[in-house]
C-alpha cells in the first residue's frame, strides 16, 4: 500500500498524523505537544497552551480548540471524550 506521508513534510497547517486520546491530569504533560484539540462532549477545557499560557475554553459538543497545547487540566475541565491532534 502506498502510503502519502511517506515523502511528506510535516506541517502544522497539513493533515494531522494521528488522534491521540487525552485524559486531564493535573500533574503530566499530554504524550505530544498537540496542534488542536478534538472535543466529542462540549463543556469548559483548561490547557496549558504550547506558549505556556493556563487557558479556560468553553468547547461545544463535537468541537475544536485551536491551539497548540502541552497539557489539559483536570482540575476546570468538564469536557470529555478529548482527543489530541498530532503532527509527529
Amino acid at each position: 500500500m502506498q502510503n502519502p506521508f511517506d515523502d511528506r513534510v510535516l506541517a502544522l497547517s497539513g493533515p494531522a498524523r494521528d488522534y491521540l486520546p487525552v485524559t486531564p491530569n493535573d500533574g503530566a504533560p499530554l504524550e505530544q505537544v498537540a496542534v488542536a484539540l478534538y472535543v466529542e462532549v462540549g463543556g469548559r477545557v483548561r490547557f496549558v497552551s504550547e506558549a505556556g499560557a493556563e487557558r479556560d475554553v468553553e468547547a461545544p459538543d463535537n468541537g475544536w480548540i485551536l491551539c497548540g497545547m502541552r497539557q489539559v487540566k483536570a482540575t476546570g475541565t468538564t469536557a470529555s471524550g478529548l482527543h489530541a491532534l498530532v503532527v509527529v
